[in-house]
């Protein structure tokens, strides 16, 4: 049996029972008959979501990307289905900054060349002023396409952190389908990798053996209570595990040659 480096196996709190892999094969076909059903749930879940309504509205509403303000109907890209991420923005923040959460989806969606060759477009909108978006964007080195909706209403703007999906019909636009908080979570592959894990994604919510470790138990200037999605992402610039005013979001750290950026500080810091 393969341990956690520096412990023995009878270490391990709360571990499952060690079994031959005949008995392992019969419990894991046991499960994947539950898997199996769930997978079948969620195809009868995404059959329901392509019949829900839709709602028209204006496609030639501007939004602001490198190329100055477009109508909302140039990021269809000529196609007829439109995914966008809408990245939550903190004013005056420094790019390390932003939001932990966006900051994981967005890098998981380095680019939509897979989505494009279904016919599918992807960006992202940001109610950021375009100045910081696109000095963000450079800093990050993302290459998918970032616009601003700032001062743009709903369905386009409106609240940030949702996943929402749109639909093109020659000049006519229509929203399909919008989710947030866990309903992000098919664009961020790490997360259903981590399920399959032993230790699971180490969130204090999990249902884990008991005595299983759990990796937030501790955490650096945090209460215990109501642990955020994505908080062991967090490092401070030295890359050291914490959550607290010097923390900022992994993957913009680890990057070479990333270096920390002071606080643009035009609009007000609200991180």
């Amino acid at each position: 049996m393969t341990t956690t480096p520096g412990n023995a196996s009878g270490d391990l709190p709360g571990k499952p029972p060690v079994v031959d892999l005949s008995t392992w094969q019969a419990a894991r076909e046991e499960l994947l008959v539950r898997e199996k059903a769930h997978t079948h749930e969620g195809d009868a879940i995404a059959a329901a979501r392509r019949r829900l309504p839709m709602v028209e509205f204006d496609g030639t509403v501007e939004v602001t990307g490198v190329d100055g303000p477009v109508p909302f109907l140039d990021l269809f890209q000529g196609r007829d289905e439109l995914v966008v991420y809408k990245h939550m923005w903190y004013d005056g923040a420094p790019h390390q900054g932003q939001c932990e959460g966006c900051t994981t989806t967005a890098w998981h969606a380095k680019d939509a060349v897979y989505l494009n060759a279904r016919g599918v477009s992807f960006a992202v909108l940001t109610t950021g002023p375009w100045d910081e978006v696109a000095s963000y964007v450079e800093f990050m080195g993302y290459t998918q396409p970032w616009y601003s909706v700032r001062g743009v209403d709903e369905p386009v703007g409106g609240s940030m952190g949702y996943l929402t999906c749109f639909l093109r019909d020659g000049d006519r636009v229509f929203l399909t389908y919008s989710t947030t908080g866990r309903g992000n979570e098919p664009v961020n592959g790490s997360f259903g990798l981590l399920d399959m894990t032993p230790y699971g994604r180490g969130e204090a919510w999990e249902d884990n053996p008991e005595g299983w470790p759990v990796i937030g138990d501790v955490r650096e200037g945090y209460p215990s209570e109501g642990r955020q999605a994505c908080w062991y992402w967090r490092s401070d610039a030295d890359g050291n595990a914490t959550w607290g005013p010097t923390s900022r979001p992994v993957p913009q750290w680890t990057r070479p040659g990333a270096t920390p950026v002071e606080t643009l500080g035009r609009h007000g810091d609200h991180h």
